[in-house]
Formats: C-alpha cells, structure tokens, sequence
C-alpha cells in the first residue's frame, strides 16, 4: 500500500506536468525505481524527502528557464 505522501506527490506532479522520467532524472535513477517507489512497491527511508526535494527543484528550474526567456 503507497503512503499518503506519494499520492499527494503523484498529483501535484500530474497538476504540474511532471513525468516519471524527469523526476528520476533529477534523482539519478530510473523510471521504473520511481514508479516502484510511488507504488508502494519500494518504500526506502528517505524517499519522501529525496523525492519531495527533486520534484521541488524541478518546478524551481523551470521558473528559471520561463524567466530567462
């Protein structure tokens, strides 16, 4: 069973048009690891933070790019 967190993160990355791809990217590792993870399937100890984290630099980013441009 996934912890409320994931779910919450699934959303707000579906809301924000964040993909499995680009979250592991910002992580260092898979897509499939990502998608374990927010399944419930892998539940390593610090993934809330870790994954939390990237999702937040990767909105972060693109407020950057969208005001360079």
């Amino acid at each position: 069973m996934p912890d409320k967190w994931t779910g919450n993160l699934i959303g707000e990355m579906h809301n924000n048009r964040v993909g499995y791809d680009e979250l592991a990217a910002k992580l260092g590792v898979g897509k499939s690891y990502v998608s374990m993870v927010l399944n419930g399937s892998r539940k390593p100890a610090d993934a809330e933070r870790r994954f939390t984290e990237a999702f937040r630099e990767i909105l972060a980013d693109r407020k950057v790019f969208t005001q360079e441009a």
